[in-house]
């Protein structure tokens, strides 16, 4: 194969959504990162759902699966399943991933199958004209709402935390540079990683824009936060580690932090499969070749 070049990871189709977009600056974060790892265009495959975020997929030249409303989640991770040599990125909105997406969000965690999910965060349903997002604030009123809104903020990064997400990050549409590094790590973590990625929607959003955010950012790993949790960590210590972490995940208004959260090194669900099947990833479902599944070794298991 020839060296690869950042050009190769760039689809002929220009992208199209509203200018000032957040969605740009996620865009150009996943090619660079893509071209940086040098990930194989033909061994990569972006998945994503329904909304402004799900067009991702037509602007990369890798493979692309534009999915249905809330279901990413459960064919990307069947498709790193089904080939555990491909790299598997998915994409959502917020209102995609966390609003009828949510159970498949929880289920995920669970799991943790080795890959990346990014979620967009512009806190509105910005395909459908602006209606109040799961992460929009309670009585919080953009231009595009009527009245303010009446339900309750949800905290992506505590529910991924909940959830079981073993590596959970967040970034920011308009850093670039940051928001690149972060995809890097997400896609080279040992397991099912989640980044939360804070969008601008100039269009609906007039609450949450570039002005608002620039002066509240600020960078954990900067001010010396270590989001390591290695494995048999002390009862102790673990416990310290997740009250940082909650403190750090409620942190919003005056300050605001991107980086790192969480990074657990837990077995992933590929690892787990080998109890069943002894000869995975070696042999996997897209080869066409298939292995019986230990029957006694379920029994035994179902038994207990």
């Amino acid at each position: 194969m020839a060296e690869l070049k950042l050009a190769d990871y760039k689809a002929e189709k220009q992208p199209d959504w509203c200018p000032g977009c957040g969605d740009y600056g996620i865009l150009s974060a996943l090619q660079m990162a893509l071209f940086e790892l040098k990930r194989d265009p033909s061994q990569t495959a972006v998945f994503s759902g329904i909304g402004c975020s799900a067009k991702t997929p037509h602007y990369l030249n890798v493979y692309g699966v534009h999915t249905l409303h809330g279901r990413v989640l459960p064919l990307a991770q069947g498709a790193k399943l089904a080939n555990p040599h491909l790299t598997v990125v998915a994409v959502s909105g917020d209102g995609d991933g966390l609003g009828i997406g949510a159970g498949h969000f929880v289920a995920a965690g669970r799991r943790n199958v080795d890959m990346l999910y990014i979620l967009y965060d512009n806190e509105v349903y910005g395909l459908t004209k602006g209606q109040a997002g799961p992460t929009l604030g309670l009585w919080e009123k953009t231009k595009s709402l009527p009245k303010p809104n009446p339900q309750s903020r949800l905290n992506p990064l505590l529910l991924a935390f909940a959830a079981g997400y073993t590596w959970i990050g967040r970034g920011y549409a308009y850093d670039v540079k940051g928001l690149k590094e972060l995809i890097k790590e997400g896609i080279t973590h040992k397991g099912l990683a989640f980044l939360h990625v804070l969008q601008p929607c100039p269009t609906y959003n007039d609450l949450h824009t570039k002005e608002w955010f620039a002066p509240r950012l600020y960078r954990l790993q900067e001010e010396g936060y270590d989001p390591h949790v290695p494995e048999g960590l002390p009862p102790e210590e673990l416990d310290r580690k997740m009250a940082l972490f909650q403190e750090k995940a409620l942190e919003w208004g005056e300050r605001i932090p991107v980086g790192v959260f969480w990074k657990a090194e837990v077995p992933t669900f590929g690892e787990r499969l080998k109890a069943y099947l002894p000869r995975y990833p070696e042999v996997y479902p897209a080869q066409g070749q298939t292995e019986a599944l230990d029957l006694e070794g379920l029994l035994k298991e179902f038994a207990l």
